[in-house]
């Protein structure tokens, strides 16, 4: 075979860094200089005598095939972009001037790699939509799938996967799972590198092989303001992405941080405006709210509800000879032993002072409601043990029953309420219906 001694132009041609092409009116290589393996993946002797349009991307190929009709056709082009698919598979972005030799019946284009340009600007596009993403977002997994779409148009083919461990007990949730690990568990060597990430708040990044190809193993810890609460995952196969993809991910674990934060501080504010900050119970608004649903679905059952209105009988005296702070310890003991008498789906209010509200939902027969008002009379009639003082709180319980002594939140209410006052005019520490005390008939005017 003869070899062709390189001319001195040749040696010109190889030492630049954008890549020389001629190719002939079938579209095929007769001639790349060296950079063209650089940029390609492809050394000259690989490709000399293939079709140019088999490198270009496929989604590219119909644009580029009209693009080289108009420079046959004799219209020079100075700044044409297109994609490339590099020997091992990567996507090169092209930037080519080009011009047609009608005398040597041939291209010549110059390549020029705009790859990191690209990716660069992509890079910036994508940061400006993910801070607009986690700025708008209302809900977890819609946002998640949102960035994994952003992500995806940096780093085609990307995988996202996000871990949790939010209770602290080291059992990993899983929020989102993206398109490779939707369909199965978690290997457990990506539990283990997933501790790894939270023990450490540290981010590690590992290869895996993954075939034919090598996969990228990213994982950056999502991090609140006492520490790591989980981890992103991000699984790419773009070797060339490492850093990109490292600045992009933590990022999204920040701003996911801060939508994290901001949807639990929301929720500490709604918890606080609908709950009495002592004990910690519903508050009037709250439990108004769910008394309400409770009798429309017990009106629309054709079921008994009860409603409980207790009221301390010596909180005062408490506060006067021990202070308020034993009061309020007090109060919060009580809370506590009301709500260890109630069933699951029970509930218990404070509604202000010494003053509580009990509701008793789908019960199997009024008699219930009473026997969960004596059950809790008892449990108040217990010593509590306050730091230095042993005292006993008697209280004095109203029932009020569903639909019999009022059919509405207001009338069943005022029912509970008038019967506890009976109660505790005849000396408290006892429970009263409105049948014994002739509270029914005024309830149901």
């Amino acid at each position: 075979m003869e070899t062709t001694a390189l001319t001195p132009l040749d040696n010109i041609l190889d030492l630049l860094l954008d890549a020389v092409c001629v190719v002939d009116a079938e579209g095929r290589y007769v001639f790349v200089s060296a950079a063209f393996e650089r940029i390609f993946g492809y050394a000259p002797a690989e490709v000399i005598g293939k079709p140019m349009i088999d490198l270009v991307h496929p989604e590219d190929r119909a644009l580029t095939l009209r693009t080289a009709a108009a420079i046959m056709a004799g219209q020079p082009e100075a700044n044409f972009q297109n994609r490339y698919l590099r020997k091992d598979g990567e996507v090169v972005h092209i930037m080519w001037s080009a011009r047609w030799s009608g005398a040597d019946r041939v291209r010549i284009a110059v390549a020029h790699d705009i790859t990191a340009l690209k990716r660069g600007e992509s890079m910036r596009l994508a940061l400006h939509a993910v801070s607009e993403a986690a700025h708008a977002a209302r809900e977890l997994p819609a946002l998640f799938e949102q960035l994994h779409r952003i992500i995806d148009g940096v780093l085609p083919g990307a995988d996202l996967l996000v871990a949790v461990d939010d209770r602290g007990d080291h059992r990993l949730r899983f929020p989102y799972m993206g398109r490779k690990h939707a369909a199965g568990p978690v290997s457990p060597a990506m539990h283990a590198r997933i501790a790894t990430v939270i023990r450490t708040g540290q981010a590690i990044h590992a290869e895996t092989p993954a075939g034919e190809r090598t996969a990228h193993w990213l994982g950056v810890p999502l991090s609140e303001k006492d520490g790591p609460i989980g981890v992103l995952v991000l699984e790419y196969r773009d070797k060339t992405a490492g850093g990109d993809a490292k600045t992009l991910l933590q990022f999204v674990a920040t701003q996911v941080g801060n939508v994290i934060e901001r949807a639990k501080a929301q929720a500490k504010l709604q918890h606080l405006a609908l709950h009495d900050p002592l004990t910690d119970l519903p508050n009037r608004v709250l439990f108004r709210r769910r008394l309400d649903a409770a009798l429309a679905t017990a009106a629309m059952r054709k079921t008994h509800a009860a409603l409980l209105y207790l009221d301390l009988d010596s909180l005062k005296q408490v506060n006067d000879r021990h202070g308020h702070p034993a009061g309020d310890l007090l109060l919060c003991e009580v809370a506590a032993r009301i709500r260890g008498c109630l069933r699951e789906n029970d509930v218990a209010g404070r509604i202000g002072g010494d003053e509580f509200i009990v509701l008793l939902d789908a019960l199997a027969s009024p008699a219930q409601g009473r026997d969960i008002a004596e059950r809790i009379r008892e449990a108040l009639t217990s010593p509590f043990q306050l730091p230095g003082h042993q005292l006993r709180i008697p209280a004095s319980i109203g029932v009020a029953i569903f639909p019999a002594d009022g059919a509405d939140s207001d009338s069943l209410i005022r029912a509970a309420d008038r019967a506890m006052y009976r109660a505790k005019q005849s000396g408290g520490n006892q429970v009263l219906g409105t049948e014994e005390v002739g509270v029914r008939s005024v309830a149901r005017r």
